[in-house]
Order: structure tokens, then sequence, then C-alpha cells
């Protein structure tokens, strides 16, 4: 009766010491079954290290410095597509967190403001996420490839100035603009664009593919030149090619189906820019990576930028548009949790 007594008096105490400890353990009864995992389904990139860490303060991340500014977490806000209603919003609530949390960020396409500032305050982003990190604009290959053609990049100029941006993000994107009905057509190579744009700005340069990657001959050339970074755009994201399918007819999307499947993955880039790194040497000018396309969380972030020889971060654009659009404080919980995750990966996983 004593010994009875008395583990009831334990229990009592244990339950004011951790009063949810009751709930949590029917929690635990109750989802025990679904919480089990399919060995299948086991992320088999990482060894998971128990033993080795304690846990990481909140938010915890080692500062970088990227593209010459200093970011809190490897994270770049990827660039997504721009002029919409909504963009004004969107951007505003991203570069705001960006400033909080210290991130990097790219617009989406500028295109609309090279002649007119009807736009202008949707991408005048600055003021919301200060001067401390990076910030660049964005354009089509196809619209450098006209101002250098039409003598214009004054424009160019104005146009960064008026965005206070620290450069310009090309993005390539030839299988998406033959197959976009109203699509440009490229004069010359991409590759010899952004050569003339190098030879005729001072600006920093960041060049990037919108969806499908790029192959090794590529970004051998690209890693030659005094470019401030290559953003992957690789497979696995939105793919630009196959979305402008869906906006042709329907004897086009059966003719150039097969185009959009071609392509490469972040992991297949990071890959070749080791390869290239090796191979190179002093030849490589371009030593800066944003990994991008496919990356679906810091888990992914994680692995590739543990894989890459080099500088590099992760983008993601889908993640953070969904809770862009929604609220600021969505958008806060999302970051911090990808933050948070970040460091508990550091801390406890290690790539194989």
């Amino acid at each position: 009766m004593e010994d009875k007594k008395l583990h009831m008096e334990h229990d009592k105490g244990a339950n004011q010491d951790d009063p949810t400890a009751s709930s949590r353990k029917q929690d635990h009864i109750e989802m025990a079954f679904q919480s089990q995992v399919v060995k299948d389904l086991k992320d088999d990139r990482f060894y998971y290290e128990p033993m080795l860490s304690a846990h990481p303060d909140k938010g915890a991340s080692e500062s970088l410095t990227f593209l010459g500014k200093t970011m809190k977490a490897p994270l770049w806000v990827s660039s997504m597509t721009g002029g919409t209603e909504l963009a004004n919003k969107i951007n505003t609530n991203l570069a705001k967190i960006c400033g909080e949390y210290g991130l990097g960020m790219g617009l989406g396409s500028c295109r609309k403001l090279l002649t007119e500032d009807t736009y202008l305050d949707d991408f005048r982003m600055r003021p919301h996420m200060g001067y401390d990190v990076p910030f660049f604009a964005n354009l089509g290959v196809a619209q450098v490839e006209a101002l250098l053609v039409e003598d214009k990049l004054h424009l160019l100029d104005e146009l960064l100035k008026k965005l206070e941006v620290d450069g310009l993000i090309v993005h390539v994107n030839p299988m998406q603009e033959w197959l976009q009905p109203e699509g440009d057509r490229f004069v010359v190579s991409s590759l010899d664009t952004v050569k003339r744009l190098l030879d005729n700005v001072s600006h920093k340069i960041i060049v990037k593919e919108v969806g499908q990657g790029m192959g090794p001959g590529s970004l051998k050339e690209l890693m030659k030149l005094p470019i401030a970074a290559i953003e992957f755009g690789a497979m696995g994201g939105t793919n630009f090619a196959k979305l402008e399918l869906y906006r042709g007819d329907t004897m086009r999307q059966e003719i150039f189906s097969n185009l959009a499947l071609v392509g490469h993955t972040a992991e297949d880039m990071v890959g070749y820019i080791n390869d290239l790194h090796m191979s190179l040497g002093d030849n490589v000018a371009c030593k800066e990576y944003i990994i991008s396309g496919g990356v679906k969380s810091f888990i992914d972030g994680y692995y590739l930028m543990s894989k890459l020889n080099a500088t590099g971060i992760y983008g993601q654009a889908s993640g953070f548009l969904k809770y862009a659009v929604e609220s600021i404080d969505e958008l806060r919980a999302y970051t911090e949790a990808q933050i948070q995750g970040l460091a508990l990966a550091e801390a406890f996983l290690k790539v194989k």
C-alpha cells in the first residue's frame, strides 16, 4: 500500500514538472502507426549522426560572404515572374524577409522597366530590405542582345541605378523562347551576348538558366568569364519550356513536348562544376554559385551545398512564393523553418 502511494505521488510530481507529459504520451500512442517510415522512402543521401552534436540554437546559422556582401544564411530568393497585379505585395514581403534574415534576392523580369516607370514601385525594394544583403535585377538574354544591337545600354544603367541593385541576372532561355508563341529569336549565341555585355559594363553579372539547367560545355565557357555567379535554374523546378508548350496549340505540344524533357538536374550540375574546377584550374574566373531548380527544402539545399566543391548557396522560388502571396507572417514562419532545418541538418546529418 505504501509503495502504491509513493508511486502515485511520484507520478503526480512528474506531471507537475512536465504538465504535457500525459497528453504527449497519448499522442505518441495514437500516432505511432501513422508515423512509421516505409524503408523504401528512406533518404539515403546521409548518415544520421545523433551522438556528435548538441541541438543548435534556434535560428542558428553561420554568416557568409557572397557576391561581396554578408548573408546570415546561405539562402537565395530566386527570381519569380514580375509585372502582375500581385507583384508589389509579393516583392515587398520577400524583400522585408530578406532584410530581416539576411538573405539574397533576385527580382523577376524587369523588362517593362527599361522604357517606362509604371511598375517601378513593384520592383524598387531596396528600402524594404536594406543595403547589407545582395539584391539583383533580372533581364532575359534576348533583351540584353537587343540593348547591345540598338546601342541602348544606357537604359540598363538607368534601370540598375533606379532599383539600387548590386547587379544584373541575365536569364538564358532559348528553348523557352522557341516554344513561346510570341517568343524572341536570338541572332547570336547567349554566350556571345554575355561576353559583349561584360565588355561594355562594369556591373556584376549573374547568368542563370530558367528550368532546364546547363550542360558541361555551357558551364565551362561561363566559368572562364569574370561573371559574379552562375545560378543553376536546373531541371526539377518550374520548367518554362514546358510551361510555354501548355500555352500553345495541341499540335505544337505533340511535336515539341520531348524538348521540354531534356536538361540537367542540380545534382548533375554540381558534378559538372566540380569536374570543371579540377580541369580548368586557374582558368576558372567565376567561383560562386546559386544552386536552384528542384531544391524543395533545406535538406536538398544542404546536400547540394555539401557536394559542391566551391562557394555556393541554394535558391528557392515556389516555396517562398507560396507564402509571400499569403502574408508576411506566414512567410516569416516558413523562412524560420528553413533556417532552423538547415541548422539541424548541419548538426546531425553527414553527406555520404
